[in-house]
């Protein structure tokens, strides 16, 4: 792919070329210079591939795709498909026959009686779905009340001063049409819009402070995707329609993205060097840079799609992008990783093209191969434009090259189906219903929630925090409600997500009103209030709301008066994920998506200033090398899904030069990376030999699971390397208890399994 994306580069350069020099002129609106997105969109679209005519190079071109897919169909028949990710149970894939109603086609959808004899016509012609165009240029094509707080005009009533939208939505139902509005401009609007003049600070920029670029409707500005005001407002849009309309769904344009050269804004580059510690690369296109930014925009869309989903669980979350190539890599948009994350319902890929050769290689290329198998995938067709029809034999031929690989259609735009043909409209209207002789009905009832395409994913463990401790730990980036992402420390040796309220976004949240209190191992009391909330592991969601505490207080016991709560050092919160619940909060780790909930490993970073690593979903190959040590199963907790495991090994072996402790098997031991320095606590003193307090260097020591692990460490003064504490508690439940701490997991990578109920061991060296 990246070898074909570099060979095609001169001629993208020269596509841009022509757009700079010939950009397309947008209608009057209102008195406002409205642009026409649809001619330029073929410009950024259509590319020319060279035509080699040898015979043998068109049969590979032509028929090698179609005999692979026939081949993976057959393997898929024969049952004997083993895939390198996950094996989804099958699911309907209800073919997309859409259109996209335009800003061109307000003229027509203004007049409510045009509305009921287009919707009806569609139906005729067993079109299945519409997607009425809502958010363009600046302005929403319904009413809206959060512009109208803003002060920014609405211009597209109808002739009798109706809602066009709700009129469209309303007579697609009537008709059996699903109806999916459409953000069209995505994060574009022109400079002199009234959004961009009022807010000029949610604007990004180039290198050289440029705030505009020429794209498909001509020289545009950009929205900020990354400013948390940018995301709130297109947030609050998306979830008006939901809304207002009981919308079927949403879909987004290739513009729910950001060209490459721009996120040069003053707020970009702080959050940048926040996060990374240096400032943006002046190169716009280093791959660093680029993953960066496209993975906060993949963030804000998981984000989005939860927000979406929890007002209206079977709304249709639909993306219409660019080639993925040009999408990832000038845009910005890696709608890819979107799929495999399980947050894309329906994929219809803009393939707007003339020449047949090029437009089968866009339609055959890996990614839709991989879309395809797992949600309704359609390819957007050119029907035309009032500059320039497209000719009732192209459309066929296309129409024909996607229906052979078993793909949807979408035709841009309506106007152009038959009314703007050089073919008289009969001619076309006949054409039309030869493409889909028979109906094929679309029911949203049937979108169930999805889950990722892969089995296991690595996510780093960072060794500082958001906020907070300086002395050593292992933290996760999450975000919580929607809110920016924090670093929060990874406790096995506890269960719950616990955060201070700061770190909560705008996301719908479920106040219990029940108060909890949680005593940390230091003696430090934790207080707040139980709510169900999203959260995200990195890019990952989990597949509803979970439980979280939220702290509003701490304190320190009695018996601990010198805990972390009387320190000036702020809370960084903490994710418990110990599956030995006491109450709630759960280890939210158990609300991961299919394969991913089945347990994790934790791989440390061995004491140095890299991160670490934390797998998710164990699978036969990431669990190769491990030794397995079982826990104790416990009974049900009510609220808490899935198997409660007591965590603490039993059977370990101790010995602590000096002491009495020689081989003692009777104890038992917690790894554990939320404790900075390990300890040992034994019942008696005459079973310790010697006194409690910090372990010195001739008191060597040792811990053993006899087969699983064999683990030394010659005690020393560095906080969580191998500073070890033993204590004397007559008043403890156990004759002998270990606490890993931190540095254990120097020496071995440690893996918890929580469908088998066990802890698995592998020696790092």
């Amino acid at each position: 792919m990246t070898t074909q994306f570099w060979e095609k580069s001169i001629e993208i350069n020269a596509t841009l070329t022509n757009l700079l020099f010939n950009p397309v002129r947008r209608r009057l609106l209102q008195h406002r210079s409205k642009r026409h997105k649809a001619s330029g969109r073929v410009a950024t679209c259509r590319q020319t591939l060279p035509f080699i005519r040898q015979g043998w190079w068109l049969l590979r071109k032509r028929l090698l795709p179609l005999l692979c897919l026939i081949s993976f169909v057959a393997v898929l028949l024969l049952n004997s498909f083993a895939p390198a990710v996950a094996q989804l149970p099958a699911q309907p894939r209800q073919e997309i026959r859409g259109v996209w109603v335009s800003g061109n086609d307000f003229n027509i959808f203004r007049n409510r009686s045009q509305v009921q004899a287009a919707m009806s016509q569609l139906r005729e012609l067993n079109f299945n779905t519409v997607y009425p165009v809502v958010w363009n240029d600046g302005y929403t094509q319904y009413p809206s009340a959060i512009m109208q707080k803003m002060d920014i005009p609405f211009f597209f009533k109808g002739t009798d001063g109706q809602d066009v939208i709700a009129d469209i939505i309303s007579q697609a139902r009537r008709e059996g049409l699903l109806a999916i509005p459409w953000f069209e401009f995505g994060f574009m609007v022109p400079l002199t819009s009234e959004l961009a003049s009022q807010h000029p600070d949610w604007l990004t920029q180039k290198p050289d402070g440029t705030q505009t670029s020429i794209s498909a409707a001509g020289e545009v500005a950009w929205l900020n995707p990354f400013h948390p005001e940018v995301q709130k407002f297109f947030t609050e849009l998306v979830m008006e329609v939901i809304t207002q309309y009981d919308a079927d769904g949403v879909q987004f344009d290739d513009n729910t993205s950001l060209p490459v050269d721009f996120g040069y804004d003053k707020y970009t580059i702080s959050l940048y060097t926040q996060e990374t510690g240096k400032p943006p690369p002046p190169n716009p296109q280093a791959q660093a840079w680029i993953k960066w930014r496209a993975d906060k925009i993949t963030a804000f869309m998981v984000d989005l799609q939860q927000t979406v989903k929890a007002r209206k669980p079977n709304a249709i979350f639909s993306v219409a992008p660019n080639y993925y190539d040009f999408a990832y890599k000038l845009q910005l948009q890696d709608w890819l990783n979107w799929v495999r994350l399980g947050i894309v319902d329906e994929l219809v890929m803009q393939v707007y093209r003339n020449d047949l050769e090029s437009f089968i290689a866009q339609i055959t290329r890996p990614e839709i191969l991989e879309t395809q198998q797992v949600i309704p995938t359609g390819i957007g067709i050119m029907a035309g434009l009032r500059n320039r029809p497209v000719s009732i034999s192209q459309i066929q031929s296309q129409v024909e090259a996607v229906q052979q690989r078993g793909l949807g259609i979408g035709f841009f735009y309506y106007e152009s189906l038959w009314d703007i043909a050089s073919e008289p409209v009969a001619q076309r209207q006949s054409a039309f219903a030869a493409l889909f002789p028979n109906p094929a009905l679309r029911d949203i009832s049937q979108n169930t929630p999805r889950k990722p395409t892969f089995d296991t994913i690595s996510l780093p463990l960072y060794p500082k925090p958001s906020l907070g401790q300086s002395v050593r730990g292992y933290f996760l980036e999450m975000a919580i409600a929607g809110g920016q992402p924090k670093r929060i420390l990874l406790d096995t040796g506890s269960a719950g997500l616990r955060v201070p309220k700061e770190f909560l976004g705008n996301a719908p949240i479920r106040r219990t009103g029940q108060n909890i209190k949680e005593v940390l191992s230091d003696g430090t009391i934790l207080e707040g209030e139980l709510v169900y909330t999203n959260v995200r592991f990195g890019l990952l969601p989990t597949a509803e709301p979970v439980p979280v505490q939220i702290v509003t207080g701490r304190q320190c016991t009695a018996q601990k008066p010198n805990c972390s709560a009387k320190s000036s050092v702020p809370f960084s919160g903490i994710i418990g994920v110990n599956y030995f619940e006491k109450s709630l909060p759960y280890n939210p780790l158990r609300k991961l998506p299919g394969n991913l909930s089945n347990g994790f490993i934790v791989i440390g970073n061995g004491g140095s200033n890299k991160n670490g690593s934390l797998i998710l979903g164990l699978t036969a190959n990431n669990q190769a090398g491990f030794k397995m040590a079982a826990w104790s199963k416990q009974s049900e907790i009510n609220g808490v899904p899935g198997n409660r495991w007591d965590s603490q090994l039993s059977k370990v072996c101790l010995t602590i030069a000096g002491s009495s402790a020689k081989n003692l098997c009777n104890g038992k031991m917690i790894t554990d990376t939320g404790t900075i320095n390990g300890w040992t606590e034994f019942k008696s003193a005459s079973t310790a030999g010697i006194k409690p307090g910090v372990l010195g260097s001739g008191n060597s020591l040792k811990l053993a699971i006899n087969s699983i692990f064999d683990y030394s460490l010659t005690p020393g003064t560095r906080d969580g390397f191998n500073r070890w504490n033993l204590r004397i508690s007559p008043k403890a439940e156990l004759a002998t208890f270990v606490n890993s701490g931190i540095a254990f997991f120097d020496k071995y990578d440690v893996l918890f399994d929580q469908v088998n109920g066990r802890q698995g061991f592998r020696s790092r060296q």
